[in-house]
């Protein structure tokens, strides 16, 4: 698959199951996300992988925080199982850092493009992917419960694994419908 293909071809998998990406497979996938604009080289990402009985401590996690905040069981419990819908979760932290000339906006867009390039990386193998934001996302039992500073912020959870279906491809939305020229 040519670099242009994959960026008109892309789009979500949200019903995945095992295999989860290989140790080759995920090699690439976090170099892709190394790739990611960066300005002044801050890397101010952090990838958080879950995998296996990861998996289950990411789903604690999300239910100690929905306990924290009075939830319901049956949404607690709903929380517990999220990670499962895939073999793999990788949760993206924008890793916030002072600097005179990078503002949080851009090491928060820079992450973002990191999850995007791992997402892309794991498309081009053959892999699926969904992008995955939420309350959880910006909880701060879930920040503390994964040792964040305050300053991090989640961009989401990358799930990732195979498809479990083969999805026809999204239809191509113009463009051009969405520029304008000054």
């Amino acid at each position: 698959m040519d670099a242009l293909e994959l960026l008109l071809t892309r789009q979500s998998t949200p019903r995945l199951v095992a295999p989860a990406p290989d140790e080759q497979q995920l090699q690439h996938i976090l170099d892709a996300a190394t790739r990611a604009p960066d300005h002044a080289g801050l890397t101010p990402w952090e990838f958080i992988i879950a995998q296996e009985d990861g998996l289950d401590r990411l789903g604690d996690i999300f239910a100690k925080a929905l306990q924290a905040k009075g939830a319901d069981e049956e949404f607690i419990a709903k929380a517990k199982n999220m990670p499962l819908r895939a073999p793999m979760v990788i949760t993206v932290v924008a890793k916030h850092r002072p600097h005179p000339k990078v503002p949080e906006i851009e090491q928060s867009l820079a992450a973002g493009c990191a999850l995007f390039a791992m997402q892309q990386a794991a498309f081009a193998q053959g892999l699926g992917g969904i992008w995955r934001t939420g309350e959880l996302a910006f909880d701060a039992n879930v920040h503390r419960l994964l040792g964040l500073e305050n300053c991090d912020q989640i961009v989401g959870f990358l799930y990732l694994g195979t498809p479990a279906i083969k999805a026809s491809t999204k239809a191509l939305k113009d463009g051009k419908s969405f520029a304008r020229y000054l």
